[in-house]
């Protein structure tokens, strides 16, 4: 079995009726959906303002979640919000993205748009993970980093490609949820870990709809046409292997029933957990590189196979 295999598990078996067992509550196969909602009705339901956000999710999910708050340079960015909690009886840390279900709050949130130090903020947290080998969960829910320019003078892209670079090495497992809105370069500096999962109607992608249409089409009347062609949707998101299994979400979607959407999170991200944790920390590390490198990748018919990277050499050696 690979270590990619051992990460995220192998396909669940699956009833007649090609369900998984009510146990898993995953999907880890795009044709167990039932219905499929088109990619432009998937960007509708992750915006609706009445989603879940990552605050709710977390006080029904954890228990004892301490917030922390200030990157220790500049100040504290509400739109990232994080802290230490428990996750069935475990000590964990949690990191998210948080949008607000109001204009007000919205506003007060910049609309789940972090600035710099924002994320920084989150790298902080993700090394307090890191320093007492506690597991780290992100919950990704915005439409991108915010793209002032207060944001571009206080070095949004290093700080971005900061927390990605931090992600990268931390030596502890990380689960991310998708839970509404993954935008941009926003999402990635939350969004590498061993598992990614995404609720049902979540999107993730590059860009958003309307600013792919302005630069394709020159008009962001054609956000819908975008949308399609780029494959956000989360089954999309499936099929081409950017995620690794998707959390259902009740009946008309996850603004119906925030109990029952905690629920299937909290099943997920305990049972995930206890997946990535049986992994020795060596292969969790090479898996996640392999991961990521995987994106992307094409291959010629009839070429040789690469050789193999440098890393998986090493990991016999360090497990040695």
């Amino acid at each position: 079995m690979g270590m990619l295999e051992r990460i995220v598990g192998p396909k669940r078996a699956q009833d007649a009726n090609g369900h998984l067992p009510a146990e898993t509550h995953l999907i880890t196969d795009a044709a167990q959906l039932e219905t499929r909602a088109a990619a432009w009705q998937a960007v509708q339901a992750a915006r609706n303002i009445q989603r879940p956000h990552a605050l709710d999710v977390i006080g029904a999910v954890f228990g004892r979640f301490q917030e922390l708050h200030g990157d220790r340079g500049f100040r504290d960015d509400p739109a990232i919000v994080g802290g230490i909690a428990e996750l069935g009886g475990r000590p964990v840390v949690v990191v998210g993205e948080q949008k607000g279900a109001s204009t007000e709050e919205n506003i007060q949130r910049n609309f789940g748009m972090p600035h710099p130090e924002g994320y920084r903020k989150a790298i902080r947290l993700y090394r307090l993970a890191e320093k007492f080998h506690l597991p780290l969960v992100t919950l990704v829910d915005t439409p991108g980093a915010y793209p002032g320019p207060e944001g571009e003078e206080r070095g949004q892209a290093e700080a971005i490609a900061r927390a990605i670079f931090t992600l990268t090495g931390l030596r502890t497992p990380i689960i991310v949820v998708i839970l509404g809105e993954g935008g941009s370069g926003g999402a990635l500096a939350l969004g590498v870990g061993d598992v990614v999962l995404a609720l049902q109607n979540a999107i993730y992608s590059v860009i958003s709809p309307e600013g792919c249409a302005a630069i394709l089409w020159r008009s962001p009347a054609e956000a819908e046409r975008a949308a399609t062609a780029m494959r956000l949707a989360a089954p999309d998101l499936l099929e081409l292997g950017v995620v690794d299994a998707l959390i259902p979400e009740p009946a008309g979607g996850a603004h119906t029933d925030h109990a029952a959407t905690a629920a299937a999170v909290k099943t997920a991200l305990l049972a995930e957990l206890e997946r990535v944790g049986s992994v020795p920390l060596a292969e969790l590390l090479a898996a996640r590189y392999e991961r990521f490198r995987a994106f992307g990748a094409l291959g010629e018919e009839g070429a040789p196979p690469p050789p193999a990277p440098w890393w998986r050499r090493l990991v016999p050696r360090v497990r040695g």
